[in-house]
């Protein structure tokens, strides 16, 4: 019996406990996530009004109920917890499904202004990561800055134009609804470097806001006739094309009278965040004391090589607030090697490289793996390359003798673990608060909390 530990309950983790026991009939998974509750970014980074996207916790939660999978929440693995060396002497093999848990900075003055943030810890406050904390996001707000034209730049403007009918239905936290039952944004920028053909965003999320609830689009026309790719979109692959199609169609519609306005732009390069009375924060001290007031840009221009340049020509935005959804980025974890550049960990087909050779019975899968990219679904083919090499490898791994119950082992070592019967717990009392407020489900948004929940469970789940 070969006894594997995933560290990561996230698609990439559950796609990987999926493959090993269909894979092998003898592989038993312990699937380890620092947080008590599993799905990873399913939960915490899909948008509450996604339904059909959040049902994807179905499919995850059929693999975390298999008979040879075990859930085991609310695990540290590495710094402040149990270190990569030990974890490893408990199984015969480590997969680290990690993910990429920061996000990319712009690099510009101004950046670390108050009101000045990244769109990751915009979309845990409200989704209700336990990590995030209402730092008054939306506190005197009249305008907001959305910095990228992917799909999470379009999720968190969405979420600063929908109201309160819309956002009600969803598992929304409670201090997150009502903060933005209670925004002032009337204006909502979402900017990109480059040109309408070259953004990120799928033209289905793109499409969503179109006729929102009491919002207004606008699309500048000029700005889409700096794109070459607007002028012939015989030349552009389908998705940029049916992008383009999209934006010429509300470019040539005039805007509607609405409490609140989505401003779609494009050829801008933010260059500088202005404190809140038109001062520069230049000197790069990096102090949050200012709070922001408005985002400079410089107009770009196409370079003729798929790029942009700058032109010299600069425009102020005004903003309280400015996400930036530029990126994600992976971490190091205390305890495996990590390559700075591409922030992900060196390995080959998923087999970790240490010192340049292989290091037996560590591997990794999903975004640490091969940096932030593809959708969900690409997790599938990657997970199932790297328990392609973890099983190649079985016969090798399977002479080493781990204990026999790794759980005594971890409590033994401090930790405790929440099991499936304590996600079942929590997920009763996000059920019943809810209820409580008249909703439907409601998640739990803080630590205490979530682990409250959790010691309500009946009884542990057996090995």
């Amino acid at each position: 019996m070969l006894r594997v530990a995933v560290v990561g309950a996230g698609p990439s983790g559950v796609y990987t406990a999926q493959n090993l026991v269909q894979l092998d009939s003898d592989v038993r998974v312990d699937v380890i996530d620092r947080l008590p509750c599993p799905y990873g970014l399913v939960r915490y980074g899909v948008a509450p009004d996604h339904e059909k996207i959040k049902s994807l916790q179905n499919n995850l939660r059929t693999v975390l109920e298999h008979e040879r999978v075990r859930f085991l929440g609310a695990v540290r693995v590495g710094r402040g917890g149990l270190p990569a060396a030990r974890l490893k002497k408990l199984y015969h093999a480590v997969v680290y499904c990690v993910g990429a848990a920061t996000d990319r900075h712009l690099g510009i003055p101004g950046e670390d202004l108050r009101g000045s943030w990244s769109a990751t810890q915009f979309v845990s406050w409200y989704s209700a990561h336990p990590d995030a904390a209402d730092d008054g996001f939306l506190r005197d707000v009249r305008s907001a800055v959305v910095i990228g034209v992917g799909n999470v730049a379009v999720d968190v403007t969405r979420m600063l134009a929908r109201g309160p009918a819309e956002l009600s239905p969803t598992d929304m936290p409670q201090a997150a609804l009502r903060a933005l039952a209670a925004s002032r944004v009337g204006d909502i920028h979402m900017v990109g470097r480059r040109g309408p053909s070259q953004a990120r965003f799928t033209t289905k999320e793109l499409r969503e806001l179109g006729g929102l609830p009491g919002a207004g689009l606008l699309v500048d026309p000029e700005e889409l006739a700096l794109d070459p790719g607007c002028a012939d979109l015989s030349a552009l692959p389908a998705a940029q094309r049916r992008n383009v199609e999209v934006l010429s169609g509300w470019a040539q519609v005039p805007p509607e009278d609405a409490p609140r306005r989505i401003r779609l732009r494009f050829f801008l390069r933010p260059v500088e965040l202005l404190a809140d009375g038109g001062t520069s924060r230049s000197d790069g001290a990096g102090s949050r004391e200012g709070r922001v007031g408005a985002v400079r840009f410089e107009r770009t221009e196409p370079d003729g090589r798929g790029g942009v340049r700058g032109t010299g020509r600069f425009e102020d935005v005004e903003a309280q607030l400015v996400l930036r959804s530029v990126g994600y980025r992976g971490v190091p974890l205390e305890g495996l090697p990590f390559d700075a550049s591409s922030g992900t960990v060196p390995h080959v087909a998923g087999r970790v490289v240490r010192a340049g050779a292989v290091a037996p019975g560590e591997y990794v899968a999903g975004w640490i793996k091969r940096g932030p990219t593809g959708v969900i679904g690409t997790n599938r083919p990657c997970a199932k390359e790297t328990v392609l090499s973890l099983l190649d490898d079985a016969s090798a791994l399977a002479r080493q003798r781990p204990p026999t119950d790794p759980v005594a082992a971890l409590r033994a070592e401090g930790a405790e673990p929440v099991e499936w019967s304590g996600w079942q717990a929590i997920e009763r009392a996000e059920a019943a608060l809810g209820a409580s407020l008249g909703r439907g489900v409601v998640k739990l948004a803080d630590w205490e909390s979530l682990l409250a929940a959790a010691r309500t469970a009946s009884a542990p789940q057996a090995p």
